[in-house]
């Protein structure tokens, strides 16, 4: 739901701030008074093209700000873009456009592109005007507005048919690339057979390593053992063991007349028998040492072998059992890419699969189509196009497709005895808004979250130029009907519809402190609602007549039946 929108030197608007609220609201004024220039604001903060022409002559750049609560529908999306979700739940889309007609946008903050912004747009506005027609024109929007009639889920749909596409360009490469592959299996095989002869295993050339450096240093080893062990333990009472034992005997003897020795006592009883232990370890070590020159040769040659892969392979040695998985693993995938019978069978079974989901949503649809047809025709009679149809095409498709086996156009008869034909192909600019109202109405009624058209905002810009009399009222009342379900904003010229609204915005134009004409927009209420309705009514020439009628259809309408009898008003040429 649009919340509030900002705008600062926006063509005939220096600034301005508007708060909007949930139900049916419109926005009226005189003709001329700038009630489009909000719809041409949001549509720009939506995404739309701007240049140097939006910005008020004499000022530096346009700002518009609009604030929206942000949808369910939206949070993966903005995740997915990058852009961070505010914690009071609002979306703030920002757009600046400068005198040179240079653009710049932003989500929440974050700097984003216009077609983020268009993005975006999809799942919080919709508008629809005589020349604002968008999203029933859509071929994904129409089938999005036959689906939600239909209850239709296409999650899966698209999912098996992805699994479906993959199958296929699986088979297709290998039917193409079948030499290649062949080569490139080929090549794999011999790498794989060069390192099995190695065999090299995990952990195994670190431990040949170790391996090595001992038995290469070996001599080196036990002389340094041996000269370490005659220094802690051997030869003649100088070695170090027997002179701190020598140590330990002298201060024995005194340690009694002074209680400062018997710390240094213990410490030179502790590195005795640290010294002990270490002579242990020397004995031990000298009795398992050995000189192997024929261990040593043999990984001599084993670490060759594993420098020597490396090298061709351009890998650390260590690396190499990796290496080996993983051309394992690239050969059972090559193996796997050129079993043309296995990928034929997968590619069956896919597309079975997807037939057979894709036959149960087109007989959904199917089902669905009659009567949404029938709804919206119906909500027609009453806006202006008596004797008119709406209708649902399937139209099959040459090749099954991720959303199914046909597309869904929507056909439209203006008048009685006429061919229904492509709604963007229709000329009258009103029908078209009318039509989108009865649709709209209709599909309103199969959901209270809004996901019918995937817009929690409708704007409806003066689509009720052509009509009066009890066509007006038709459409102030669904408008009003429409507004329990979504948040409605309609820039309207005829009273009956105003006298229907729940909030009532009226925008003015007057010179400004330089001289310019400039925009200015109000909430209005009681009196100035009941003469804004007047003027609405009977123009500039106010009087208690016109004043009683609009006070009577205001009455009429908060009480639920809807604005006073059409052959009583008359229409305004504001």
């Amino acid at each position: 739901m649009l919340r509030r929108l900002t705008l600062r030197d926006f063509v005939i608007v220096p600034a301005l701030e508007l708060e909007f609220h949930a139900g049916f609201s419109v926005l009226t004024g005189e003709t001329g008074a700038g009630k489009s220039i909000l719809v041409d604001a949001l549509q720009l903060a939506l995404g739309s093209r701007g240049d140097a022409g939006v910005v008020r002559e004499g000022t530096a750049r346009a700002e518009i700000c609009a604030e929206f609560d942000s949808p369910l529908s939206l949070a993966g999306w903005l995740d997915a873009a990058g852009f961070a979700a505010d914690d009071t739940g609002s979306l703030l889309l920002r757009r600046t456009v400068d005198a040179q007609g240079k653009s710049r946008a932003w989500i929440n903050g974050s700097p984003a592109t216009v077609s983020q912004l268009r993005e975006a747009a999809d799942h919080l506005l919709d508008i629809h005007g005589q020349h604002a027609w968008q999203s029933l024109t859509r071929p994904a929007a129409t089938r999005a507005l036959l689906d939600s009639q239909a209850g239709i889920d296409t999650g899966m749909l698209v999912q098996l048919f992805a699994t479906r596409k993959a199958a296929a360009d699986a088979l297709q490469q290998a039917r193409e690339r079948s030499d290649d592959l062949l080569r490139e299996r080929e090549r794999l095989a011999w790498q794989i057979n060069e390192l099995d002869k190695l065999a090299p295993a995990d952990g195994e050339w670190v431990e040949l390593s170790a391996e090595h450096q001992r038995l290469a240093h070996a001599q080196a080893l036990i002389d340094g053992a041996r000269a370490a062990l005659q220094s802690v333990a051997e030869a003649d009472e100088a070695h170090a063991e027997g002179l701190t034992g020598r140590a330990i005997d002298a201060l024995v003897n005194v340690a009694d007349h002074d209680p400062r020795i018997a710390p240094i006592l213990d410490a030179l009883r502790g590195a005795q028998a640290q010294l002990q232990d270490a002579a242990h370890g020397l004995t031990a070590y000298l009795g398992r040492a050995d000189l192997d020159p024929r261990r040593l040769a043999e990984l001599d040659e084993r670490l060759a072998a594993w420098m020597g892969l490396a090298r061709r392979y351009r890998r650390p040695p260590a690396e190499l059992p990796a290496l080996l998985a993983q051309w394992r693993a690239e050969l059972a995938a090559l193996d796997a890419a050129t079993d043309t019978a296995a990928l034929e069978a997968a590619l069956a079974d896919a597309d079975r699969l997807h037939l057979t989901e894709a036959r149960r949503v087109s007989a959904a649809r199917a089902q669905a189509a009659g009567p949404l047809a029938a709804q919206v025709t119906q909500a027609m009679q009453g806006l202006g196009m008596a004797g008119g149809r709406f209708d649902v095409a399937l139209q099959p498709l040459a090749t099954p497709q991720s959303q199914g086996l046909e597309t869904v156009d929507l056909l439209v008869a203006g008048h009685a005895g006429s061919t229904p034909r492509p709604l963007a192909k229709v000329a009258s600019g009103g029908e078209l808004s009318r039509l989108a109202l009865a649709i709209a109405v209709t599909t309103a009624a199969k959901t209270d979250q809004a996901e019918a058209d995937g817009a929690g905002t409708l704007i409806f810009d003066e689509i009720d130029a052509g009509i009066g009399g009890a066509v007006g009222d038709t459409v102030g009342a669904l408008m009003k009907q429409l507004g329990r379900q979504r948040q409605v904003l309609a820039v309207t010229h005829l009273a009956q519809v105003a006298a229907c609204a729940d909030h009532h915005y009226l925008v003015s134009k007057a010179p400004g402190t330089d001289g310019a004409a400039t925009s200015t927009v109000a909430t209005v209420a009681g009196a100035a609602r009941v003469a804004e309705v007047a003027r609405m009514l009977g123009g500039d020439r106010l009087g208690s007549t016109s004043l009683a009628h609009a006070q009577a259809m205001l009455q009429q309408a908060a009480a639920g039946d809807g604005p006073a009898p059409a052959a009583t008003r008359r229409r305004s040429k504001a």
